[in-house]
């Protein structure tokens, strides 16, 4: 086994529970700007909530809370989107002792009813009717469940009316006697197979992680003299937003919250807001990248964008060898290069994103190392992290001044891991979860002599920096026996502008295909570019064209892997993985299964037709699809 641990940060000992922060905050800074919220009907402007202001609200909540029964150790579900709301909520839930279980707001009535069973939910918020119908429909079966509240008719209004009564000293008596060990959430696995498990999360182990990243790395988010701003857009439901949520809180951060996950949304957001660091998981920034170059293409600037590309990974892989002790460091050309581009080119990219942005991370799977090297060359240090719902968020992250792109960093300060020798990561740290409720078989099979297993496979070099390579049960095994991880293959199809997803498979199959879903947006701008006149003609050359571009990025995958384990054959689909089909956990991880069973039809024609490829392409290239597979249809 390998080992990577660095010395353990001298904290202050946690004495309550997460909601202390923003009363200490409130009490030592009442004036510091705590959340930025829209104005009513001004979309693009927003109005600041100081500290006192966000306590007082969460005190007048958590009253109306305990005058409807609320008491410590209940739990209540949220199932909203990333909304301003959402932290008052929970912040006046954990401010009582209630314990937090979030819910997807997209989750189905299937899991929805699940998860309020499993955790024997005494409340439940949502945003709208539609919510207030999901649960409706489950309510037979769920004989704790007493409340639903719904946020679009004034519920939160409501309850701070109805707990007017209650002193205030009440709030601030229940909030003492909450222990950091105390369970503060439940959080539900994505159930990527079989029903979701609730990790149950103590307030010590979601601030543990959030403390030493404030400690290491908050002076990265922000300029020198300025306040960080963050813009929370990932959900909530998932650990890897209340971290982030968590480190606005306890960090002093300006929080602005964006529900719309749309990419029009999302722009229009962050260039309102300018925040100054970004918090986002791999598909994210590759949406971001994919846009850039769009622009840049539709605004004639193709081939300049792409050879300041070049030079920004160069410069910036320069520098990682460098601060790496392995090089000097970008020469005088490189860096003549890299000063003219960034007035030309890199100025204007940030400034796309509000003209603040000095950094980011990002979480939730692997980094595609090029991508990597293309923000930091550019001004953006991305800093690749890694985490489990059952390990609280992060427990490795890139150090500050010793990135190294394409691994994801080094363990936290006080977390051990280890890589057992089937290749499985093994975590132990005080940010592990205290376990599976209602589910012991579970939580004993999650241990391995008291370490975490993940689930997940990979590597830790000399220096302790972990390389993610996938799941351990993703591992396709080929009928010749070849064992395939298809995690580096999928990261790489997906970097091509193209392509928008793509699924590796070949279970018990002669050789390594995959589905892909194309970008519809680049797919729009690549048929415009090559339209004659007005109106684009759909012809068989276009289509062969936009076949080659596909077989082209398989090919360029495979160049990363061996012959053994590259995609021979390849099925492009009409049809993209998202949550609405249920083929894209609330995460934005794939379901596999639910893929392979939905597309089981065309990968079966997929490799039935390739057995009638011609042989230059069974040799050596990718097989295209066959006329059946137009995607323009």
């Amino acid at each position: 086994m390998h080992q990577s641990e660095l010395p353990p940060p001298t904290t202050t000992v946690m004495q309550g529970g997460l909601a202390d922060s923003l009363f200490e905050t409130a009490r030592r800074d009442p004036g510091l700007a705590q959340i930025a919220r829209r104005t009513d009907g001004f979309p693009t402007t927003w109005t600041r909530v100081s500290a006192a202001e966000l306590w007082d609200e969460v005190v007048d909540l958590a009253r109306g809370l305990v005058t409807s029964g609320i008491r410590p150790g209940d739990r209540v579900a949220i199932m909203a989107r990333t909304r301003y709301e959402w932290t008052v909520l929970g912040y006046a839930l954990w401010s009582v002792g209630a314990e937090v279980v979030p819910i997807y707001p997209t989750s189905s009535h299937e899991q929805v009813e699940w998860i309020l069973k499993d955790a024997h939910c005494v409340g439940v918020v949502v945003e709208d009717e539609q919510g207030v119908m999901t649960v409706g429909s489950a309510c037979a079966a769920l004989p704790f469940l007493r409340h639903v509240w719904q946020l679009d008719t004034g519920a939160l209004t409501q309850l701070v009316e109805r707990g007017r009564a209650i002193p205030t000293t009440t709030i601030d008596s229940l909030r003492r006697i909450v222990l950091p060990d105390s369970t503060a959430v439940i959080a539900y696995t994505s159930g990527t197979t079989g029903q979701p498990k609730g990790c149950a999360l103590t307030h010590r182990s979601l601030a543990g992680p959030v403390d030493t990243l404030l400690a290491g790395w908050r002076h990265t988010a922000a300029p020198p003299g300025q306040q960080p701003a963050i813009l929370a857009f990932l959900p909530f439901s998932h650990v890897y937003g209340l971290m982030i949520q968590g480190l606005c809180m306890r960090g002093g951060m300006l929080m602005a919250h964006e529900p719309d996950l749309h990419a029009e949304a999302l722009s229009a957001a962050i260039l309102s807001f300018k925040p100054t660091y970004l918090y986002a998981v791999p598909f994210v920034f590759e949406k971001i990248y994919k846009n850039f170059l769009r622009s840049a293409q539709q605004a004639g600037r193709g081939p300049l964008f792409e050879r300041a590309v070049r030079t920004a990974q160069d410069f910036a892989e320069a520098s990682e060898r460098q601060r790496l002790g392995l090089g000097p460091g970008p020469g005088f050309d490189l860096k003549l290069q890299h000063s003219l581009y960034d007035k030309a080119v890199y100025r204007r990219l940030r400034a796309a994103l509000g003209g603040r942005v000095c950094g980011g991370v990002s979480g939730g799977s692997p980094l595609n190392r090029d991508l990597a090297l293309f923000f930091a060359g550019i001004g953006i240090s991305v800093h690749d992290g890694y985490g489990l719902t059952e390990t609280s968020g992060g427990i490795t992250v890139q150090p500050v001044g010793r990135e190294k792109f394409g691994t994801v960093g080094r363990p936290l300060p006080g977390t051990e891991v280890h890589v057992a020798e089937d290749g499985e990561i093994l975590v132990w740290g005080p940010s592990v979860f205290q376990g599976y409720i209602n589910n012991a078989p579970a939580t004993a099979a999650a241990f391995q002599d008291g370490w975490l297993a993940t689930g997940d496979i990979g590597s830790v070099d000399a220096e302790g920096y972990l390389t993610i390579t996938g799941r351990k049960k993703d591992i396709i095994i080929t009928s010749g026996g070849k064992s395939v991880a298809p995690a580096a293959l999928e990261e790489r199809l997906r970097v091509h502008p193209l392509i928008h997803q793509a699924v590796v498979v070949g279970d018990n199959r002669p050789c390594v295909g995959a589905l892909i879903t194309l970008d519809p947006e680049f797919v729009a701008h690549w048929r415009a570019a090559r339209a004659k006149g007005e109106h684009p003609v759909r012809d068989a050359r276009e289509e062969n064209e936009l076949r080659e571009e596909v077989r082209r990025a398989v090919a360029a995958a495979n160049t990363t892997v061996s012959r053994s384990e590259s995609i021979r054959v390849f099925r492009v689909l009409p049809e993209s993985f998202d949550m609405t089909n249920g083929l894209l956990t609330p995460s934005m991880k794939l379901r596999r299964d639910a893929i392979a069973k939905r597309f089981a039809a065309e990968i079966e024609a997929m490799y039935q037709t390739s057995s009638r490829v011609p042989r230059e392409y069974a040799q050596g290239e990718p097989s295209v699809w066959d006329e059946s597979d137009n995607v323009f249809r």
